[in-house]
């Protein structure tokens, strides 16, 4: 087993949606929200569903017919901007291997898809509206629902 690192998302605060194949991503605490494509996309999915950083690599190359030794910096420089945006976090290596999680039918036929290092998009126009809204301020039982700490808080 690797001793590097694994990450998992920052949620709650951090929420985000694939929307044809684009990731965008919503950080609550900054108002920051952040969009990701093509390889960066592949990459934010197989975190969200736990995947390792060597599961990763290995499926960005299948992806995209890349090696390894042009895959796995990229990726770690990329793992490192979202870390240092908050979007995620480092957690300790889990006790078991990862898996390669399901890949889809098109990772076996790279000759159509370009390989460009993942980009982290990042935008700040909508900052002040999203820290306005009260609804990401709620709990599972939705809005307009406070959460229990606020409820005390405001009685």
């Amino acid at each position: 087993m690797s001793s590097a690192p694994s990450y998992r998302i920052n949620s709650p605060t951090v929420v985000h949606e694939t929307i044809d194949n684009e990731v965008v991503i919503i950080d609550f605490d900054t108002g920051t929200y952040f969009s990701l494509d093509n390889v960066g996309a592949l990459i934010w999915n197989d975190l969200a569903a736990g995947m390792t950083i060597e599961d990763i690599n290995a499926h960005v190359c299948r992806r995209y017919g890349r090696d390894r030794q042009e895959v796995a910096p990229a990726t770690a420089q990329f793992l490192a901007e979202l870390e240092q945006a908050g979007l995620i976090l480092a957690v300790a290596p889990a006790a078991t291997p990862g898996s390669a999680g399901s890949l889809d039918a098109n990772d076996e036929a790279p000759a159509d898809r370009p390989y460009a290092p993942p980009l982290l998009n990042r935008y700040s126009d909508m900052q002040q509206l999203l820290l306005l809204d009260p609804i990401h301020d709620v709990d599972e039982t939705g809005w307009p629902n406070l959460p229990e700490e606020r409820n005390a808080d405001a009685g």
